[in-house]
């Protein structure tokens, strides 16, 4: 007995308890399928076929804020921690020092490992302090941490803005060629 109604009409239904239970798990790994599809499509689109990073994505330089400000800072709480900081290179943690009274100069960059571990050793800071503590335990000077490549410095723009540069940073691991002390 048909109204014209559309409510009356009955879906199609499986008859076969097979095809009830396969064919719904067969449609939601289509929809699957199709959604990655999709996705890995619009990230080509948008890395229009290369891997290199982007100033957007993964900018080079970081503005760190006022130089008195962050100078004060330093003072007050010990250097400023950066742990995974997601740049260009890779992910890395970074420390930012300041020694002297002017705050425009003096800055210091060091990656977030002692100069003497690789690059896996990555330290945590003991809070309000110039100190940090290794993979080890030992409690280290933020002086012990590894310098950064030659193309890493944090730099002031004019005389207020500490900006940190990373555009010379290279994604080489250091590794330590004596034996680390006990």
């Amino acid at each position: 007995m048909r109204d014209g109604h559309t409510g009356a009409v009955q879906l199609p239904e499986f008859r076969s308890p097979i095809a009830r239970a396969v064919l719904p798990v067969l449609g939601g790994i289509v929809v699957i399928a199709l959604i990655g599809a999709f996705t890995w499509g619009i990230a080509s689109f948008i890395s229009r076929g290369g891997a290199e990073g982007s100033q957007r994505l993964a900018p080079s330089t970081f503005n760190l804020g006022n130089v008195q400000n962050r100078a004060a800072s330093v003072e007050e709480d010990g250097p400023l921690f950066f742990p995974e900081l997601g740049t260009s290179i890779g992910t890395r943690s970074i420390v930012v020092d300041h020694e002297g009274d002017d705050p425009r100069d003096g800055w210091r960059v060091y990656w977030a490992y002692p100069a003497d571990r690789p690059a896996t050793c990555v330290v945590e800071q003991v809070r309000g302090t110039a100190d940090f503590i290794d993979c080890d335990g030992r409690t280290i000077d933020v002086t012990d941490l590894a310098p950064p490549d030659a193309g890493v410095f944090p730099r002031v723009e004019d005389l207020t803005t500490l900006i940190l540069d990373l555009r010379g940073a290279t994604v080489t691991t250091t590794v330590p060629t004596t034996a680390p002390a006990g």
